[in-house]
């Protein structure tokens, strides 16, 4: 049963912050090839956006997955690892974690704590959405693209009960 949805950040507000995002990496990274790591899977088409406005040569793309949601629309408070990443492709690398949104906090900051045993050069966090009401866990948000309110939100790959990912722009579920 579908739910029905309010427009939160439109298609074109997306793709101008996405633009952004990608300069502020350029300028950041100017002579150094980034690794990208993609959190599935909500941040896959940002990630696909993100690396294709991008300036400058990219090392790689890998992703890591988790869960903590699974079909409510409350975290569980407990992130689990379902796919990761072989430590020899961290080690001495520049890696920027890309993320849909920053929520409680909990699967990015066991994400960035994990990676971060495997000795990277720089760990970088980018994420399109920040919603600091629900954090549980402190993460700092090195590249950010909007501040929301505390609302259920899907679109632009974000999903429920894995369904909304499709959607161009941002809504919020309303009941």
């Amino acid at each position: 049963m579908e739910k029905p949805l309010e427009l939160l950040i439109a298609q074109t507000a997306i793709a101008n912050t996405v633009q952004r995002l990608a300069q502020e990496i350029d300028r950041d990274y100017v002579d150094r090839s980034p690794l990208m790591i993609g959190i599935l899977k909500g941040s896959f088409i940002f990630l696909a956006d993100l690396v294709r406005a991008m300036q400058i040569p990219i090392r790689d793309v890998e992703f890591m997955r988790f869960s903590s949601y699974g079909s409510s629309t409350t975290s569980s408070g407990q992130a689990q690892m379902l796919m990761g990443i072989a430590a020899e492709t961290i080690v001495n690398q520049d890696v920027i974690v890309v993320e849909d949104i920053i929520d409680t906090g909990i699967t990015t900051h066991t994400a960035l704590e994990l990676l971060q045993q495997y000795q990277p050069a720089s760990l970088k966090l980018c994420a399109l959405l920040n919603k600091p009401e629900r954090r549980q866990r402190s993460v700092q948000i090195d590249y950010l693209g909007f501040t929301i309110p505390d609302r259920f939100i899907v679109g632009y790959g974000i999903d429920f009960n894995q369904q909304y990912r499709q959607l161009p722009a941002i809504y919020g579920l309303t009941e």
